[in-house]
């Protein structure tokens, strides 16, 4: 197959025209109506009313124009993934199970998508570059006293369909313990690679890292986090700008600086890609689409931090790395429990702070989906939101009083999703 990505269409470009248009036109209707009821109203106590409501009811079409815009690029996101990786038997079969898969776990994803939609506290699309898709949504918590502690948030999807509304329920039950969450999109393939992919999570990180006093967060206290993919552009990103640092002779723009992050969270991620390739390969994300991806033979190495850090040139970025902790599943078959463990004893033995935790018989999407559905105590994010508010008595005792997380989704559908889940 080949794959030519300059010639690709823009896999966005459609989608943010469907949006900016309806925002603008439906700003522009509400305006000439507005200025029409102004004329009318002096004597009018019912049109009074209705022109209060104005605002309501255009808020209520921007969240439903975006909405549409929204559910156009998911689908249109799914057909690209088809594309490039065929239409044979095993993906057909897989196609089927993910339908199956995301249908069993509905009654939680339309909740979720409830609140993305139409809570007042998310902020989506908020423009931190100039490229496609350079969007990230804010989650903000309903306290807006002291300042907050802020997650950032790279999102997974195979650096195919990777998309920034995934980290949406993360965010709400982080913003629900005071924590804001900032989740970035980015440029997947074909519409980029895998170094615009890092390109503009470090410029999404910079945004964040820049303007978070605005939406109410504490410089002071800032972690980063990615999830599968997202861990692994993530970790390109936060060594690449560690390199940069060290590197100051070389005058390089640095618009945020590692020292900013107080930690950095790897969930189910693989951090040693010429060590994947094979197990990606027989899993369905073929040798060839890898490499188109990944920029070629030498962009696997270039793009694996855990092949990175062992090059004793550059032991002082490693050594201005964040503490670093990795979560893994050990049932985990899209992304063995194996690549969080060697990257973890890679670091140590480079000197950098990091720790590894293992969930028993976890595998990929347990602990980024089911365990967050089911509700209640879920190791994985207390573990989070511990280190998190650590040194915050306050915050730590408000946690211990916080109710037990609602179930989403009933015990037995989440118990045939994980069965039948293709991941």
């Amino acid at each position: 197959m080949n794959l030519e990505v300059d010639a690709k269409p823009s896999l966005l470009s459609s989608s943010d025209k469907l949006f900016t248009h309806s925002l603008t036109d439906a700003t522009k209707h509400h305006h000439h109506h507005h200025q029409r009821r102004r004329r009318c109203s002096s004597s009018s106590s019912s049109a009074d009313a209705k022109l209060r409501d104005a605002p309501t009811r255009l808020n209520r079409a921007q969240s439903i124009s975006h909405a549409a815009a929204e559910t156009y690029l998911v689908t249109r996101l799914s057909f690209i993934l088809l594309r490039y990786l065929g239409v044979g038997y095993r993906w057909i079969t897989r196609l089927i199970a993910l339908g199956c898969y995301a249908l069993l776990l509905m009654p939680g994803f339309l909740q979720v998508a409830y609140y993305y939609f139409f809570s007042s506290q998310v902020r989506r699309s908020v423009v931190y570059g100039d490229q496609p898709r350079n969007r990230l949504d804010l989650f903000l918590p309903a306290n807006s006293g002291e300042p907050k502690p802020v997650v950032i948030f790279v999102t997974g999807g195979a650096w195919i369909i990777g998309y920034k509304a995934w980290g949406s329920l993360l965010g709400q039950q982080l913003a629900e313990r005071d924590i804001i969450v900032a989740c970035i999109d980015y440029r997947n393939f074909p519409q980029g690679t895998i170094g615009d992919m890092v390109e503009d999570t470090s410029q999404g990180i910079s945004f964040v890292c820049n303007h978070l006093t605005e939406y109410g967060g504490d410089p002071n206290r800032i972690y980063l986090m990615g999830q599968s993919a997202g861990a692994h552009i993530s970790a390109c990103a936060l060594l690449e700008q560690a390199i940069k640092e060290s590197e100051p002779e070389k005058g390089e723009s640095i618009t945020w600086s590692v020292s900013q992050l107080k930690a950095y969270f790897g969930l189910s991620g693989g951090y040693n890609l010429p060590n994947l390739v094979d197990h990606f390969n027989n899993r369905g994300l073929y040798r060839s689409i890898f490499l188109s991806i990944m920029e070629g033979e030498q962009g696997l190495q270039r793009f694996s931090p855990e092949v990175q850090i062992q090059d004793k040139s550059i032991r002082d970025a490693v050594s201005r790395l964040p503490p670093i902790t990795l979560f893994h599943g050990t049932s985990d078959y899209s992304i063995p429990s194996d690549a969080s463990k060697t990257f973890v004893d890679a670091l140590q033995r480079a000197g950098a702070q990091a720790k590894l935790v293992l969930y028993e018989g976890k595998t990929h999407t347990d602990l980024f989906l089911q365990d967050p559905l089911r509700g209640g105590k879920d190791e994985l994010f207390d573990h989070l939101v511990s280190v998190i508010h650590a040194g915050d008595k306050e915050a730590l005792d408000k946690d211990a009083m916080a109710p037990p997380r609602r179930r989403l989704v009933p015990e037995f559908l989440l118990k045939l999703a994980r069965k039948i889940s293709p991941f």
